[in-house]
């Protein structure tokens, strides 16, 4: 029986397969960013309001036995197998096995598969005693007909919507947060409650009708201080109805301290869940720009591209500048680019993603450049230098273009002194001011252009200027390339005509990439 649970679990510890189909079951099941998971979840939701709706309307009608099929056998299966699949990705106990393997044979002890067995289900028992596997498994119940008690459990598929709806989820997150408030609130209106209860019980019980027990008595002190007051118990003797008042106004109070610490709760989360709306928000891109700093190059940036960035979003640690972001209109997040678990929230699996580090201080740019290419290698990082100096370093932090403001500039105005008209023109084609402008077409590997000669495609056709080839780092700029220069996959292009060419362009040579 050891050998057999070895030999599956080795199998299965080296399988891809196994390993793809569990890893793709705990994403979409668990990963917010994991693009097919809403579809999930809206079909789970759909699935609980629909078995709450037969459990109402069969009170009072009879219902066709498709509805009922569907009930019994199509929703309760759904939640099983959900429930399995979530026990089966939560821990994984074949790795467990194959490396407790690897020691022994390693260290020359005993092979002990008991002890790791036992710990790989005690990891699944955990979760399954957690608060939200205890309610999958009791959705699952009602499908068990010979006891129809059990139809009541389909309440319980009510509250699988705390796992789905996020507004509710936001909603319990944001009490959780002031719970030691709450559970002190609570335990003083148990105190209270009972307290005048009790008092009214031994005081009242021989000359109030109303009151029969204690638990009448600890019924109306509960009414009376939730001030809801159904008149159906009251008090007779001005001593009951001192009380009356102590625990109105003690009501009042409590009501009032709980709104204002559910108020205060929510003034406090309110930013981070709008934060939180912003990157899901951009997390559903294909591509998106992230720009850390929000300084005077960034409202250029903006400027100059005044209505063309939509995909976008503003990483700023100072209160002020994000709040003058704010104003502006811009989609801002007070956060601090430079640290792994701020730029680790962005989806940089299934998105293309540019980064643009345009604060002030070179130790910060560098800082978030690294952080960026520990996210994803993938990351297009753009950073701002303040010297030459600090090229060498932000190419080891591994930035893919570094910009140079003040090169820039000094080129720029000794260009706008020595070759004033030259200047002129230029600057209104950066600027997008002149009719022409000055684009970059990257060349993907399905695209029409890429393996073709220069000479093999028309730009003259498309009324554009072609400038020359950027092959990456290690490459310089070809200018006018040969008419033999073929494109290759990653090259960039630089062109220069109308907006209207430069996307007539793009449409008929990158149509099959986009």
């Amino acid at each position: 029986m050891k050998r057999l649970i070895l030999k599956i679990a080795l199998a299965l510890s080296r399988s891809e397969s196994y390993k793809t189909a569990k890893s793709f079951v705990r994403n979409i099941l668990n990963n917010p960013l994991n693009p097919y998971k809403k579809y999930v979840d809206l079909s789970i939701i759909f699935f609980i309001i629909t078995s709450v709706f037969i459990l109402v309307y069969e009170v009072k009608h009879p219902v066709p036995e498709w509805i009922e099929y569907y009930d019994i056998y199509v929703v309760s299966a759904i939640f099983l197998i959900e429930y399995l699949l979530r026990v089966w990705v939560h821990a994984d106990i074949s790795p467990m096995v194959a490396e407790e393997y690897r020691q022994s044979e390693f260290l020359g002890r005993e092979f002990r598969i008991k002890k790791v067995l036992k710990k790989g289900l005690r990891q699944k028992v955990d979760y399954m005693l957690t608060p939200s596997a205890i309610i999958d498994l009791l959705a699952i119940f009602p499908a068990y007909r010979p006891l129809r008690i059990l139809r009541i459990f389909v309440l319980f598929r009510v509250f699988k919507l705390l796992r789905y709806a996020k507004s509710i989820n936001q909603f319990t997150h944001v009490l959780s947060s002031k719970r030691f408030e709450l559970l002190t609130l609570l335990f003083l209106l148990v105190f209270v409650v009972m307290t005048a209860g009790i008092a009214l019980y031994v005081i009242e019980e021989q000359v109030n009708p109303y009151i029969e027990s204690p638990f009448d008595a600890i019924y109306w002190a509960l009414v009376t201080i939730s001030t809801v007051g159904y008149g159906d118990i009251f008090p007779v003797t001005d001593v009951g109805r001192t009380i009356s008042m102590v625990i109105i106004i003690s009501g009042i109070a409590m009501i009032s301290f709980a709104t204002s610490v559910i108020v205060s709760a929510f003034s406090e989360k309110l930013v981070e869940l709008k934060e939180v709306r912003i990157i899901e928000k951009i997390n559903k891109n294909k591509e998106f720009l992230i720009i850390c700093g929000y300084g005077q190059m960034t409202k250029m940036f903006f400027a100059q591209n005044e209505g063309q960035i939509q995909n976008y979003v503003i990483l700023e640690n100072n209160p002020l500048k994000v709040h003058q972001a704010q104003k502006d209109g811009f989609d801002v997040i007070q956060e601090d680019a430079s640290r792994y678990e701020t730029l680790s929230k962005f989806n940089a699996i299934h998105a293309k993603i540019t980064l643009l580090c345009l604060t002030r201080n070179d130790v910060e740019n560098i800082y978030i450049t690294l952080n960026a290419k520990s996210v994803s290698s993938k990351i297009d990082v753009i950073a701002r230098a303040s010297s030459r100096e600090m090229v060498k370093k932000f190419e080891r932090a591994g930035a893919d273009h570094i910009l140079l403001p003040s090169e820039v500039a000094d080129t720029m105005i000794r260009t706008a002194i020595s070759h004033p008209t030259m200047y002129k023109a230029v600057h209104a084609i950066l600027a997008g001011k002149g009719i022409a402008r000055i684009d970059e077409i990257h060349v993907l590997e399905h695209d029409m252009i890429c393996k073709k000669r220069v000479d093999q495609i028309d730009f003259k056709a498309f009324k554009l200027l072609f400038i020359g080839i950027y092959r990456g780092k290690g490459y310089p700029f070809m200018f006018i390339p040969s008419a033999y220069e073929i494109f290759q996959d990653g090259d960039v292009l630089l062109v220069m005509g109308q907006e209207m060419s430069i996307d007539y362009f793009k449409d008929i040579y990158q149509g099959s990439s986009r």
